[in-house]
């Protein structure tokens, strides 16, 4: 963003919580802007579902789908400070972390937000296997 101050993000990981694979504990953010972006689904820009009974592919365009609003807001992965993950199945778990370590392998700086990651019995839509909400600061 040009002539606006930038976030400072300090991403904390106290020895007493232990250090996370992929995540922070703490996230404290000192910001001019936050921004807050709906949950994403496997939904492409014409409203079609992406891999039906396919979670690598849903997952994938979630992530799709979270970068092209973070460009929106003028952000990138970097500025994430929060997700908030809802599987319709635990055992895609593995397939979920793949999908993020890629997402934010090329964040700069670093970006390791905090994460809330729980199993729901239903999304919005039937199809759906994946749901990511997610907070940004700038």
């Amino acid at each position: 963003m040009t002539g606006e101050a930038t976030a400072s993000i300090r991403r904390i990981n106290p020895a007493e919580l232990g250090s996370p694979p992929g995540y922070s504990q703490v996230v404290e953010v000192r910001a001019a802007r936050i921004v807050f972006i709906a949950g994403q689904t496997a939904i492409d820009q014409e409203g079609r579902l992406v891999g039906k009974d396919d979670f690598a592919a849903q997952v994938a365009q979630v992530f799709r789908n979270l970068e092209a609003a973070l460009r929106a807001a003028s952000c990138t992965a970097g500025d994430l400070v929060k997700l908030t993950v809802f599987l319709r199945n635990m055992d895609d778990l593995s397939t979920y972390r793949e999908a993020r370590n890629r997402f934010f392998a090329t964040a700069m700086p670093p970006a390791a937000p905090a994460v809330t990651l729980v199993e729901v019995s239903r999304l919005y839509g039937p199809d759906f296997l994946i749901e990511i909400e997610g907070i940004a600061a700038a």
